[in-house]
């Protein structure tokens, strides 16, 4: 929680209003109060002309963005238009930002979807790169083990990176997801294939760090028993064996870490399809699989990629083939 003498500027007292209602909203606030906080802090910068946000203030604010991506600023600066749309309420004449001038966002990155032998390939590479006992003992069977749960339970980033060693239930074979993204939580059993990869995992890691407490992260930093592995580092890693594994995208690039997710959502789809079964009907099984407020959060995973489309072409033909009438050629009898 940011103290409330962080914020110094003629917007404190506003600033500190308007997070403290959408707390009482619910919200948890806490990027969208740094990202406050620091614009607060910006106005009381040296050589700043005031401490207000005023046209000129919003400038300059703006501009020390630019290293930033499009998309990342236009995320900040609606964040500022918003509060300010609240302070006019309370001051009618404050500056409130004009969203035309802001930045357009980057076009959405189409995700890699894993196939089941780049996974094979990447999981081979796992098990075929030394370990270095001194400095990180773990290393690449922690990079296993991402692998299997990032593409088999369609883990975020960093649910995966926060888990504890008490989250897996070795009797029920579940993994409990605690206070994710929206606050929520949810219990993912694993298959028992899965459920294997996990205790093959705590085995190692038991004899690695054999006084581990059952509160200590799943995934161990090599700096201390109770650090987590950065996002930044998981990638570091998925990156070397990306590369090992020659696994790009179709535009050249390595994939990215949340592409596994995309590519759990997508296979889930496909096997449906190819099942038989209501794909509709099984959307908010698949919604609150994923940790989703609304299903509508999961329609953005389902994008229509080549094996999608052959498994709904096959399903419609199955289905409605049959009743379909070829269209007479020009010129043909009549």
């Amino acid at each position: 929680m940011i103290a409330k003498s962080a914020f110094r500027s003629t917007l404190a007292g506003d600033l500190l209003r308007y997070i403290a209602l959408k707390q009482t909203l619910g919200r948890c606030f806490a990027r969208t109060s740094i990202i406050l906080l620091r614009l607060d802090q910006f106005l009381c910068g040296p050589g700043m002309p005031s401490t207000d946000l005023t046209r000129e203030t919003f400038q300059q604010w703006s501009q020390s963005l630019e290293p930033l991506s499009a998309t990342t600023r236009l995320a900040r600066m609606q964040t500022v238009r918003n509060f300010c749309i609240y302070r006019r309420r309370i001051v009618p004449d404050c500056f409130v930002p004009d969203p035309t001038q802001f930045p357009k966002a980057c076009p959405v990155i189409r995700p890699h979807i894993f196939s089941e032998t780049e996974v094979a390939r990447l999981l081979g590479h796992c098990d075929v790169v030394p370990e270095d006992p001194a400095r990180s003992p773990l290393r690449w069977a922690c990079m296993r083990l991402a692998i299997v749960l990032l593409y088999t339970a369609g883990l975020r980033r960093g649910e995966f990176i926060r888990l504890k060693l008490r989250d897996y239930d070795p009797y029920a074979k579940t993994l409990l997801i605690q206070t994710s993204k929206f606050h929520k939580s949810r219990l993912l059993p694993l298959p028992d294939d899965v459920a294997k990869e996990v205790e093959r995992f705590l085995k190692a890691r038991r004899a690695a760090y054999p006084s581990a407490l059952d509160t200590e992260p799943l995934i161990r930093s090599p700096y201390g028993p109770g650090r987590s592995y950065t996002g930044e580092r998981l990638y570091a890693n998925l990156r070397i064996l990306f590369a090992r594994a020659d696994i790009k995208t179709a535009d050249g690039r390595l994939p990215r870490v949340h592409d596994f997710r995309h590519s759990c959502a997508v296979n889930a789809l496909i096997r449906w399809y190819r099942a038989g079964v209501d794909v509709e009907a099984r959307l908010p099984l698949l919604a609150t699989w994923l940790g989703h407020v609304s299903i509508l959060s999961t329609y953005h995973y389902l994008h229509f990629v080549e094996d999608l489309r052959l498994a709904a072409n096959s399903r419609f033909m199955d289905s409605y083939g049959g009743t379909i009438v070829p269209a007479r050629q020009k010129g043909g009898d009549d």
